[in-house]
């Protein structure tokens, strides 16, 4: 076996890992509905540690809370599934690591947990940088679909995610 995910995923994180070197970024990413599989594809690619520093794997709100600060308030009032909390991973992944831009995702991959207003299927994304205004949010709601399975969902979450983490001129 030459590679423990699937080629799509390899691919795209060795171009994250190439333009991030070249643009001399550290990156780190904020995990929850993907369950640690950014950092997977990261480290997938030989030498990703001059890039890639390190993956906060939040699964529970208490977990997204203690590690990366995110506020009570928001989780009651937003829901774990929601751009606020995305927003706030994001920051305090940033704010918790000596990175220059970190990704954060969260989402209801399913079979089940989906409600009327966040489906199955439902995954959110935010985006910080180091210097950028707080103002300046890069945050995508994103609705892969209920028929899909928690598998396809996940995937297709890491796909976005590593795409987010391309620097701008690359993506």
């Amino acid at each position: 076996m030459k590679n423990l995910l699937p080629r799509e995923l390899v691919d795209l994180a060795q171009k994250v890992i190439d333009t991030n070197r070249a643009a001399g970024r550290r990156i780190t990413v904020a995990e929850s509905c993907t369950g640690g599989l950014v950092a997977a594809a990261l480290t997938e690619v030989p030498g990703s540690s001059d890039v890639f520093d390190c993956g906060f794997n939040t699964y529970s709100n208490s977990a997204k809370q203690k590690m990366l600060g995110v506020s009570n308030d928001l989780l009651d009032t937003f829901g774990a599934v929601s751009i606020a909390v995305a927003w706030e991973m994001a920051q305090g992944a940033l704010e918790n690591s000596d990175c220059d831009v970190a990704v954060a995702i969260t989402g209801v991959a399913g079979p089940d947990g989906g409600t009327e207003k966040k489906p199955v299927g439902t995954v959110v994304f935010a985006k910080a940088e180091k210097g950028k205004s707080v103002e300046d949010i890069v945050a995508d709601r994103k609705m892969f679909g209920e028929d899909k399975s928690r598998a396809d969902i996940r995937f297709q979450a890491v796909l976005v995610a590593l795409e987010l983490l391309l620097p701008e001129e690359s993506a």
